[in-house]
């Protein structure tokens, strides 16, 4: 009997066993499905949204009209608020950040009552933006208990809808308020991947909680909070019409329009659809700007790793 040399047993023990077509088709069959509804759905109206933004309104409806609506877009004073109030929320996206993270810090701590906390920093998740709106207009109406709290330690009262100082600045702390909930849920499950041994090891060397926050957690939840950082902007530029519609219609004087809010004027009161089809492809370009930075800073922090 001929021996076996080595060298043909590794090659033979190391070699793949190939698969089937069938096998290679496989996941692309599975994907199939999701593939045709993305583009179905959102990428076949997005190209015909933005090739209707080339278009004319009025007696010039479906003819070309080059940048014509995008130059009526920027010299609208409207639109120019509302791209304004676009750089404020970013300006705010850390606050609104900030504000489930540190709570999720204190329940993922385990203080008194955490599982107590934990259901009411949600509820708010689950209300409709139109109840929300609705219960914060008596609240915060000029008349109403919120002010009158104001008044009793002498503060005075505050317009605090009908103020165009202020009245974005409201509105958006509502919107804080009705949606850290889900923001919280990311940053506990992210708690779930943190290294506990390390927040021990800084109990032990006498870290205070601010350094074991500042030096432990933040490094150890990078991912996680650059996660909510974009879903949270993105929420903030999408998902904001409700309270906008119910406390304040875009006022006072347009201070608290939103692209959303200024292309749903413009498309079911003004009847303009190809100048709202700009309006919604400038929106989009923000929030792709937005995704782009945000795969960048992934990876980045991902070959830092």
């Amino acid at each position: 009997m001929l021996p076996v040399r080595p060298e043909v047993t590794r090659r033979t023990g190391n070699r793949k066993p190939r698969r089937s077509r069938g096998e290679r088709l496989a996941p692309y069959i599975l994907v199939a499905p999701a593939v045709l509804i993305i583009v179905g759905l959102r990428l076949y109206p997005l190209v015909l949204g933005v090739n209707f933004s080339f278009t004319g309104d009025g007696v010039l409806n479906g003819q070309p009209v080059g940048l014509d609506n995008y130059m009526t877009l920027f010299g609208d004073p409207l639109f120019r608020q509302a791209m304004r109030n676009v750089a404020l929320l970013v300006l705010l996206l850390p606050v609104a950040v900030a504000i489930p993270g540190l709570l999720a810090t204190f329940i993922y701590l385990r203080v008194p009552g955490h599982r107590f906390y934990r259901v009411v920093y949600f509820f708010p998740a689950v209300l409709s933006p139109v109840i929300v709106g609705a219960i914060f207009n008596l609240l915060l109406a000029y008349g109403g208990p919120f002010n009158g709290l104001l008044g009793a330690i002498g503060l005075g009262p505050v317009d605090w809808l009908g103020d165009r100082r202020v009245a974005m600045l409201t509105v958006v702390g509502v919107h804080v308020w009705a949606t850290f909930g889900m923001a919280l849920v990311v940053f506990l499950a992210g708690f779930a991947t943190l290294n506990s041994s390390l927040l021990d090891a800084a109990r032990v060397d006498g870290a205070s909680l601010v350094q074991e926050i500042w030096h432990v957690i933040i490094p150890g939840l990078a991912r996680t909070i650059q996660f909510v950082f974009v879903t949270t902007m993105i929420g903030m530029l999408t998902a904001m019409f409700g309270l906008l519609f119910v406390m304040t219609s875009g006022g006072p004087e347009g201070s608290t329009y939103l692209p959303e809010y200024y292309i749903w004027i413009q498309q079911g009161q003004m009847n303009r659809p190809a100048l709202a089809s700009a309006a919604s492809t400038v929106l989009f370009l923000v929030m792709l700007v937005v995704g782009l930075l945000q795969i960048s800073v992934l990876r980045r922090s991902g070959r830092e790793d």
